[in-house]
């Protein structure tokens, strides 16, 4: 185990240190950061669905698109996130595997706390974090958030959450549903405290890790990557097109969104998007959709491998969205 130590605050710089972790470290790794203010999305979300740009623009959030699937995040100053990377053993998508450590750490700390649902940690029944997880170089990343004592106003006012998620859960607003641990627990530590003391126990856990901050040759190939990729508007927004038909749905695996343009009776275009997790990238699902005539039974054939691509979806789900 090799755990990082990073006092970086710059969201660009923090997601490209986890694709350049995952695809150049060997061994497990485990890392907690923490991010000036930003908005998350998933690798398969589409920005412009998920985000009020008037609110991020105003209050100069920025915005950063991960390699994980699932829903969008916002951090601040007061989250506090977690990364595992280990190597990939062929297995389904495990949450608890990853969870239980930080239920362990925080229970160290007297939180109570549990995973629940797909991918969420609960406590004192309000939401305090969400997990997501990816796969790439024979890896896998498994990255979370602690909310700690963020401004809740401002992930209110920044996300889009759709009506079926919330209804689905319960609750009529995000503020509703999530909740910070400085406040629920009424700790005295500050959000720097509290990262300081789960590296603590991360350290006592680990005993025979290797504990050390990144490199200066690490720290410039990661710089690299946010300049190159994270920073730039083609990642995080211009995955993102116009279409001229959408439908979306909430299932038990997550939201699913289907954006397509039609020509001649044949998909000229179309995206899928959404909180869902998968083993394959969906864009391979797009890629044998496009130029295919538009029949049930043409779809099903091209899709029958599908939950290999979203966890937890059907051939016959996929096809009743858009027949």
């Amino acid at each position: 185990m090799t755990i990082f130590r990073t006092s970086n605050t710059d969201p660009y710089f923090n997601l490209a240190s986890e694709e350049y972790l995952i695809d150049n470290m060997k061994g497990d790794v485990f890392m907690l950061w923490i991010n000036a203010p930003v908005v998350v999305i998933g690798r398969n979300q589409n920005a412009y669905a998920e985000l009020d740009r008037g609110f991020i623009e105003e209050h100069g959030i920025k915005v950063v698109r991960r390699l994980s699937g699932g829903g969008a995040v916002f951090h601040d100053l007061g989250n506090v996130n977690f990364t595992f990377i280990v190597d990939d053993d062929g297995s389904d998508i495990d949450f608890a595997r990853f969870t239980s450590p930080v239920t362990a750490a925080l229970a160290s700390l007297g939180i109570e706390a549990e995973l629940s649902g797909r991918n969420d940690i609960v406590s004192k029944g309000v939401k305090i974090s969400g997990n997501a997880q990816a796969r790439r170089s024979g890896r896998i990343m498994h990255h979370g958030t602690l909310l700690y004592s963020a401004d809740l106003s401002h992930m209110s006012g920044a996300l889009n959450v759709n009506d079926a998620k919330l209804k689905s859960k319960g609750v009529k607003s995000i503020r509703a549903r999530v909740g910070n641990l400085k406040q629920l627990y009424e700790l005295s530590l500050d959000a720097g405290g509290f990262k300081a003391a789960i590296e603590e126990y991360a350290e006592k856990s680990w005993p025979d890790a290797v504990i050390r901050p990144f490199t200066e040759e690490e720290n410039a190939a990661i710089q690299r990557l946010a300049d190159e990729k994270y920073s730039r508007w083609e990642w995080n927004w211009g995955q993102s097109k116009q279409f001229e038909d959408s439908v979306t749905r909430y299932f038990p695996f997550g939201l699913l969104r289907i954006d397509y343009s039609l020509s001649g009776g044949y998909i000229s275009d179309i995206a899928i998007s959404g909180d869902f997790f998968g083993r394959k990238d969906v864009r391979e699902i797009e890629e044998r959709l496009r130029g295919l005539r538009f029949t049930r039974e043409n779809l099903e054939a091209a899709v029958s491998d599908i939950a290999e691509y979203i966890s937890g979806a059907t051939v016959g789900e996929l096809a009743g969205m858009l027949f």
